[in-house]
């Protein structure tokens, strides 16, 4: 069943057998993707508040923090580039701390300041070019967390052309914030995915576990194998579906910022198991650019998370993700 944000009205749900609760599917659009909500709940009223709820906070975020929308609280910052320091509130306070701190996590993987790269791999256009050496090196001028000049209250990108963008890890921690909401609202038993990004809370009705299927690099849209998901949160990165050939030589879109160039390092796809959706996003995407070894590395340093790293000619996964498949 699909809902838009402006009618967030759940029907009646079927009866349930046994001391089952039902379980509802509710599915909109929100954050250039599709969004999805499955829960266990007997009451409608209560149904109902909850999905109002998550589909008002999404929106609000979304007008917040989309680079995309040119009223939002980012688009302001972004425009004041190489003039004026901006005044932000403590909400957007928080989320410019978070960024240092995804940026620490992850050394330097995940960097809101990529924006001007992710302008130059123009992967869209009906011609795409490849961006002569001279043109990435100026891009990468523009870039780097530690250029972003911040004081309690206001910040400010100091040059020109410089440019945030959320998108790196956005629509995870998005997911966090409704499974809390969900929480919040006496749900035990809910799975929220945003564009295949998850957060696992409970079990459904009858079941030992949230079954969420593991997309097959070889043939997108189908899945292969999946994974057992209790109180956990899952995310997975690849390239094999976005990219662009030219001249016979494939781009994926995973940029690096720190050499300003897609990466190519024969990872295929990366998926995780944390105990967050952000966590798990955060890992994946810092585990593709790294490669399997380092990858591997990192997941296995990482306190609480589980992955599998997939290249054009392996297969590489943690100790402990074995617990999760399903086979």
């Amino acid at each position: 069943m699909i809902f838009s944000p402006a009618a967030a009205r759940v029907t009646p749900a079927p009866v349930a057998t046994g001391a089952e609760q039902p379980l509802r599917t509710v599915v909109w659009r929100a954050l250039g993707t599709d969004c999805s909500l499955q829960f266990a709940c007997a009451e409608d009223a209560r149904a109902e508040a909850f999905v109002r709820a998550a589909q008002a906070w999404v929106e609000r975020f979304e007008a917040r923090y989309s680079r995309f929308r040119p009223e939002s609280a980012l688009s302001r910052i972004n425009a004041a580039a190489g003039r004026d320091w901006v005044e932000v509130d403590a909400e957007m306070d928080q989320m410019l701390t978070l960024c240092g701190s995804v940026h620490f996590m992850t050394q330097g993987i995940l960097d809101v300041t990529a924006l001007p790269l992710l302008r130059l791999w123009r992967f869209s256009d009906p011609a795409p070019r490849v961006p002569t050496r001279e043109e990435v090196a100026a891009a990468q001028r523009l870039v780097g967390w530690n250029k972003v000049r911040r004081e309690p209250g206001r910040v400010q990108l100091p040059l020109a052309g410089m440019a945030l963008d959320f998108g790196g890890w956005g629509k995870e921690f998005a997911v966090d914030a409704v499974a809390q909401l969900g929480i919040e609202h006496g749900l035990t038993a809910l799975l929220v995915d945003f564009g295949h990004d998850i957060r696992a809370v409970g079990q459904p009705p009858g079941r030992p576990a949230w079954h969420v299927g593991l997309e097959d690099p070889a043939a997108p849209g189908s899945a292969r194998g999946s994974v057992a998901a209790v109180n956990v949160g899952i995310a997975s990165s690849g390239d094999y579906q976005r990219g662009v050939t030219i001249d016979g030589r494939r781009f994926g879109h995973i940029i690096d910022p720190r050499t300003g160039w897609p990466v190519a390092n024969g990872c295929v796809q990366v998926t995780i198991v944390a105990p967050s959706c952000l966590q798990a996003g955060l890992l994946s995407t810092s585990a593709f650019v790294l490669g399997a070894e380092a990858g591997l590395r990192l997941i296995g340093e990482t306190y609480g998370t589980e992955g599998r790293i997939l290249t054009q000619r392996a297969r590489h996964q943690s100790r402990g993700f074995y617990r999760y498949e399903v086979t």
